[in-house]
């Protein structure tokens, strides 16, 4: 990927993710509701304090991309949490965002490993 390309999906990955964290910062029960109950029964803490937490990732996932600092960990993180929310969520109207975003941060992250990180997964192998 070109490093154009690269940066306008680092800083579009980064929009979402911020705006998303603070859309649940400011309506954490609202956002509750698209967990399934099976998952909210899972949870160790009150749902809003989860969703809290969720809003709290989201922007600090953001707040790395945007500001292009470690942006493979953060595209990594970002997609195991929309693995967890894909699981947890349920197939609904907006699952095809979340795939959309997923495939975003995969190849982000994919595109932005460090060089010796790759090294060392290649001499493991």
């Amino acid at each position: 990927m070109n490093k154009i390309s690269l940066n306008i999906l680092r800083v579009g990955l980064a929009i979402t993710f911020l705006w998303i964290g603070i859309l649940i910062l400011k309506q954490p029960e609202v956002w509750a509701g698209y967990l399934q109950p099976w998952a909210a029964k899972l949870l160790p803490v009150p749902i809003e304090k989860a969703m809290m937490g969720a809003a709290f990732l989201d922007i600090a996932i953001g707040a790395m991309l945007l500001f292009n600092v470690f942006v493979w960990l953060a595209a990594l993180v970002g997609a195991l949490h929309l693995l967890v929310v894909l699981a947890v969520s349920g197939i609904t109207d907006i699952t095809v965002r979340d795939i959309g975003i997923l495939a975003g941060t995969i190849a982000l992250m994919a595109s932005s490993l460090p060089q010796n990180l790759i090294d060392k997964v290649k001499s493991k192998l």
